[in-house]
Order: structure tokens, then C-alpha cells, then sequence
């Protein structure tokens, strides 16, 4: 059986599952390595229960090199039955230096209004790094990938398909990306 069009530029995205500062509303950057919490663990574990049961069945792993992505990677490798995982760092979150563990509530602001975190990445920076990155995740897409990464880069793959409003990702949400756009149009 053969994939439809729309199939061929399908990326599923899964963002990882909880940290600590998650769970209390803190910021958690790429620049701060956390691992998954016990629930974390168990949202992963559940959204590998929802990938098993999607057709056609995802054949290969992407993720960034950050500890929460690639434990969320594993488990639902694991679960798949050891689908094989493919690292590639520049998926990993904004980097956000002096807003790490800082109140999201409080920090918000600063990001709606476009302002660089004191020792963190631009937004554009970051925008431009995951375009890059998700264009080398293009060649993957004939293994049918599932991309395991965080809610900034969620967001950025959102804005490259195409999403009119801004996505907004709780932890092991599951989403498609239709990408294959990003072939013709590169990433600038």
C-alpha cells in the first residue's frame, strides 16, 4: 500500500514528557539538561500507546540530544517495539540563560515582546535553527519519523506548516506537521 500525497510530507511531532520545572511553571531552556519526573515518564508511556495505534506506524525516531527529549524518545522506542532513534541537536529548545527556572508568568512578556534572554538565543536564531534542522528531518520522511522535541520547537514547526494561530503544546501532546513544502521553499 502506497502513502497519499499529503502522507509523503507528514511529520509527527510528540513533545516530551514532564520535568520538574514543568510541572511547578518554570522555564526550561535547551541550555538546562533536565530529565523526565516519574509523570513525565508515564505521559511518555501513554503517548506511545496513541503513536502504536496510528497507521501507518512510525518506522524511526528523531529527536534533539537534551536528557527529556531522548528519555521521551526511548520509551516510546520501547514500546514500539526498539524503532530506531536518529539524534539531531539542533532540535533541542531555545536556549533561554537567565529565564531558566524563572516563572513562565513572569517571563512571558518579555517573550511576546521579542526580547533575547541575557546569556540565551534570539528568536530568530532559534527559528532559523530548527528550520534547518527540520529540513534535514525532510530526507526522513519516506521512514515515516516521529519527532520528539519540545514546545518551542513544536512552535516553530507549526509556524513552518503553515498554522495560522500559535501552537501552545502540553507535554506529550501529539501533532502532525505537513512539511513538505519546506523542499521548494527552503529555510531562510
Amino acid at each position: 500500500m502506497t502513502d497519499a500525497p499529503g502522507q509523503r510530507s507528514k511529520l509527527r511531532f510528540v513533545r516530551h514528557g514532564a520535568t520538574t520545572a514543568n510541572l511547578l511553571g518554570l522555564r526550561c531552556g535547551g541550555d538546562l539538561d533536565l530529565e523526565l519526573v516519574e509523570a513525565g515518564r508515564e505521559q511518555a508511556e501513554e503517548a506511545a500507546r496513541r503513536i502504536a495505534a496510528l497507521h501507518p506506524p512510525v518506522s524511526l525516531i528523531v529527536t534533539s540530544d537534551l536528557k527529556r527529549t531522548r528519555e521521551t524518545a526511548q520509551i516510546i522506542s520501547r514500546i514500539l517495539g526498539e524503532v530506531a532513534i536518529v539524534l539531531e541537536p539542533d532540535l533541542a529548545e531555545r536556549g533561554l540563560g537567565e529565564w531558566n527556572l524563572r516563572s513562565i508568568d513572569r517571563t512571558q512578556p518579555w517573550l511576546e515582546q521579542g526580547l533575547t534572554p541575557p546569556g540565551g538565543e534570539s528568536l530568530a536564531a532559534f527559528d532559523k535553527r530548527v528550520a534547518r534542522a527540520a529540513l534535514r528531518v525532510l530526507a526522513y520522511l519516506p521512514d515515516r519519523p516521529l519527532l520528539v522535541g519540545s514546545k518551542g520547537v513544536g512552535r516553530v514547526l507549526g509556524e513552518l506548516s503553515g498554522l495560522s494561530s500559535r501552537l501552545d503544546l502540553d507535554n506529550a501532546a501529539l501533532v502532525d506537521f505537513y512539511l513538505g513544502h519546506l523542499r521548494t521553499r527552503g529555510a531562510s
